[in-house]
């Protein structure tokens, strides 16, 4: 199924946009700049709206959710958007009972650690009708976002699938990688579930309007690359298989995955997202000739000025490396991070002078 007419990649508003010209392999005269978590606590704006609203319920109210997906584009000036969501919604849109709980994060009453839990996850069902907030709010977002390209995501089956066994947060994924292991019948069932719900995710926010997408794989970074590239990358080219015939950029983030970065663009992606452990020369040097994405350390948000200005440098001379550069974090925003130095660093970044 083809992208639709008025799609923003079809119609000329985002074809030629930096960003989607970077992610296609095409060096910018200067890289262009987006931020993982842009939209967030960050912003005293987002606060404000988002006083006394559940988190996963700011996600599901269409308004709401390209409100604040909109908030940094107008602040920070930045190169894109990223739809404002989270990565365990089409959980939630499938009938999983799951909760955001603040300093804490997603949490499940029911994990899911038995072959019997996993067949009956699998009787929830992701459907177009369940993902219609999804769809409005995209296209609400896109109807005010002009030329910038709005970037759809979701989250990888390894994650998800690591949420679900776990029921919350875990440091080291001890449940989810035990069970990989002790019935690989039930974990290939589970992945094969998680891929393809946020494969359909992802796949409602290209249609109705975002111009690239991202896999998203927060905990990878805990596997061994056996285990990875054994258990868990199929799941994620299945969850890609969702949207390749939409022709977007497609890209692939995964934290602490150093190891695994060719497993990453393997599993068939445009764009590799590198994190802040690992220079972008380095990560050419093992990638090949793929477009990269990153990786400004977070922490160095809040460090002077000077600092922060050479580290920007260091990163962008080492994003030379690779075929072409997005400008990003090597993770998402901290939450008390200063605003204004995301929009100072933006207008640096725009105001360097066009590289050859």
């Amino acid at each position: 199924m083809p992208l639709p007419p008025d799609h923003p990649l079809i119609d000329g508003r985002t074809g030629r946009a930096p960003l989607i010209r970077a992610y296609r392999g095409e060096r910018q005269p200067t890289p262009p700049v987006w931020f993982m978590r842009q939209a967030g606590r960050s912003l005293p704006e987002y606060r404000a709206l988002r006083e006394g609203v559940p988190m996963l319920d700011s996600c599901l109210d269409p308004e709401l959710a390209s409100e604040i997906t909109l908030q940094p584009v107008r602040r920070h000036g930045v190169d894109a958007a990223i739809f404002f969501s989270d990565i365990v919604i089409p959980l939630r849109l499938a009938g999983v009972d799951v909760e955001i709980v603040p300093g804490r994060g997603p949490v499940l009453d029911a994990p899911v650690r038995t072959a019997e839990d996993v067949t009956r996850l699998r009787e929830h069902v992701l459907t177009p009708e369940a993902l219609k907030p999804i769809t409005e709010g995209v296209a609400r977002t896109v109807s005010q976002l002009g030329g910038t390209p709005l970037i759809g995501f979701g989250g990888a089956p390894f994650t998800l699938a690591a949420y679900l066994v776990e029921g919350g947060p875990s440091k080291d994924h001890l449940r989810a990688r035990s069970m990989m292991h002790a019935d690989p019948e039930a974990w290939t069932a589970l992945m094969e579930w998680t891929a393809d719900v946020t494969g359909a995710f992802l796949r409602a926010q290209l249609l109705a309007g975002a111009s690239a997408g991202q896999l998203f794989d927060s905990w990878a970074g805990s596997l061994s690359r056996s285990d990875y590239r054994r258990c868990v990358a199929w799941a994620s080219a299945r969850a890609l298989d969702a949207v390749r015939d939409l022709e977007v950029p497609l890209v692939h983030f995964g934290v602490g995955t150093g190891e695994i970065l060719p497993d990453l663009r393997d599993v068939g992606v445009d764009v590799v997202g590198v994190d802040w452990r690992i220079p972008l020369d380095q990560a050419a040097a093992r990638l090949g000739p793929v477009p990269l994405q990153g990786n400004i350390d977070p922490a160095l948000l809040s460090a002077p000025w000077p600092v922060l200005e050479a580290h920007v440098r260091d990163v962008i001379e080492r994003g030379r490396s690779a075929p072409a550069h997005v400008l990003n974090l090597g993770h998402g925003v901290p939450a008390d991070t200063d605003p204004d130095v995301l929009t100072r660093l933006t207008a640096f970044v725009h105001g360097l002078p066009a590289q050859p």
